[in-house]
């Protein structure tokens, strides 16, 4: 920051007086422009400290040399005596204490280049100070980042440093951590995703145009820096003063540790996925105990009992989890509890990420997964533990129907009733909640839940293996199908919207005449009429298994 005019008026050796305008002491002197032209303007910038003798100027011209210079916004005015005045004209001390204009006199043992030099000196002390306070931000960041909880504990230390707020969004802009948002306006989180939301046009806009280092946004009362991080999200900065070059500098030193935390962190974070997918084996497969114990030797643990089953697809499954394990309902915000990931489970599963969701905050925690893309969801009241010893029982029971699924799909006879008995708390084991939470995905617009689906009951009577074997063999030569088009997703989109080409096609992203030659490759490849209702269900049963 540039040293006041009040600052080199206090310099002693140059034993300068102020004459007028001392309300203005305190601008900024940018630079020193020695001039003896009558309109110097045309060579200054604003914020100069102009010094003359007023060897072309006289008493009447006062009044439009001081507005000339106001109008460029020069800092003040020195005017020299001993030479070609005596004194400062009584006609200019008037004209700049009107005009508001600092008005200082210098004496004639005082050379102009030594307030030059002093303005010098001071402009490299700020700016020495400056570069300190950058690199000492830059080592305070740097700290953060080497903090357990990394890219939150930079956009926490970045908010402080600027003295604003900083928002941490996912690749598809939506919020992962905010901070510096207390005392706005509302509840800060909502706040914070608000903010979010308004910046979707400038996340837009980096995301279209790779070459865009950043972009600035200005309003009366706030400034707004937003740069990508990399292909891991977006980081957004705001402040209620312009951004200085060195808080510039401070930015993105932040900018470049979220990407590299966010990018080294890829590793670690893929290696902690497969582990939860086998943790999620295990309790599919009704091994409880050896999913607690896999858990707690990591460190982590399952969630709270009753649970609920959410089957979420989403573009960046790795921000969907760093959200979810986040926001552990009626839990203290703060940054540790972004990892702890006590509050849900998540696990990539089958090319979805599914998540167990304690009942409690499950509505909030579906709410959050829809943010991040489609969300289906299982009935309530799942108890993971009942899983265990179950399946062993209903395996043994189950009657080995490979051959001939493709024809038929037959409910198993150790099937227990649904409606009556000892083993009625069937219904809620774990996996029955993950293929209702995929069934219910099919329909998600963004959330579709099991329970208000109108094929509840007769899907629920179908033998999970028997039906699975019939899917796999009639969906087949569509997988089979060398072609980059997902025929098995068309046929869905397809069937979902009840044969309307316009609504599947809007579904898909893609123009209804693609979707009708993909639809007429699946009739072609199934031998099938897709025209026939009979056909149509036994697909539609077929691609919700």
């Amino acid at each position: 920051m540039a040293p006041a005019l009040r600052r080199i008026t206090a310099i002693v050796p140059l034993h300068l007086e102020v004459l007028a305008g001392r309300n203005g002491l305190d601008r900024p002197v940018r630079w020193v422009a020695v001039s003896e032209l009558e309109d110097p303007t045309p060579f200054l910038e604003g914020g100069e400290l102009v010094l003359t003798t007023g060897m072309r100027l006289s008493a009447g011209d006062a009044e439009p040399y001081v507005s000339r210079l106001v109008a460029r916004g020069v800092a003040g005015l020195g005017f020299g005596v001993g030479l070609s005045h005596d004194a400062v004209p009584p006609a200019f001390a008037e004209a700049a204490e009107a005009a508001g204009l600092p008005l200082v006199e210098v004496p004639r043992d005082t050379p102009f280049i030594a307030i030059g030099k002093a303005v010098s000196d001071l402009l490299a002390g700020e700016q020495y100070e400056e570069i300190s306070r950058a690199f000492a931000a830059q080592g305070r960041l740097t700290r953060a980042a080497l903090q357990r909880e990394g890219p939150v504990a930079v956009v926490d230390r970045l908010a402080r440093e600027i003295g604003g707020w900083a928002l941490l969004l996912d690749p598809a802009g939506a919020l992962r951590h905010a901070a510096g948002t207390t005392g706005r306006r509302g509840v800060a989180g909502d706040w914070a995703r608000e903010t979010a939301r308004s910046l979707e046009p400038e996340i837009a806009r980096l995301r279209s145009a790779p070459s865009l280092a950043s972009l600035a946004l200005s309003t009366p009362d706030e400034h707004v820096v937003v740069q990508p991080l990399g292909r891991r999200g977006f980081f957004a900065v705001g402040s209620p003063r312009p951004f200085s070059p060195i808080a510039y500098t401070i930015v993105n030193a932040a900018g470049s540790l979220l990407t590299l935390a966010l990018e080294q962190g890829r590793e670690q974070r893929s290696a902690a996925a497969q582990v939860r997918s086998a943790v999620l084996r295990l309790l599919l497969a009704g091994e409880v105990r050896a999913a607690v114990e896999t858990l707690a030797a990591l460190g982590m643990r399952l969630p709270e009992e009753p649970v609920t089953v959410l089957a979420c697809d989403t573009p960046d499954p790795e921000a969907l989890t760093e959200a979810l394990t986040g926001a552990v309902p009626g839990a203290a915000s703060g940054p540790r509890g972004a990892f702890t990931g006590v509050g849900t489970f998540t696990a990539p599963w089958e090319g979805l990420l599914v998540v167990l969701a304690p009942d409690a905050g499950a509505d909030e925690l579906v709410a959050l997964a829809a943010q991040h893309g489609r969300v289906g969801v299982s009935a309530p009241g799942v108890e993971i533990a009942r899983s265990e010893g179950r399946v062993d029982g209903r395996m043994e029971s189950r009657e080995p129907s490979a051959a001939g699924a493709a024809g038929s799909v037959t409910r198993s006879a150790s099937r227990p009733n649904l409606d009556t008995g000892p083993d009625r708390g069937y219904e809620h084991d774990l996996d029955r909640a993950v293929d209702q939470a995929r069934r219910a995905l099919v329909s998600a617009s963004p959330v579709a839940r099991f329970s208000e689906l109108a094929g509840r009951g007769l899907l629920s009577l179908l033998d999970p293996a028997a039906a699975a074997s019939f899917a796999a063999a009639i969906l087949a030569p569509l997988r089979e199908y060398g072609s980059r088009a997902d025929l098995v997703e068309s046929l869905r989109a397809y069937l979902a919207s009840n044969g309307h080409w316009d609504a599947a096609a809007q579904r898909l992203g893609v123009h209804r005449h693609t979707l009708r030659y993909r639809m007429k490759r699946v009739s072609e490849l199934l031998g099938r009429d897709l025209d026939d209702p009979a056909v149509r269900a036994e697909l539609w049963i077929a691609v919700c298994l």
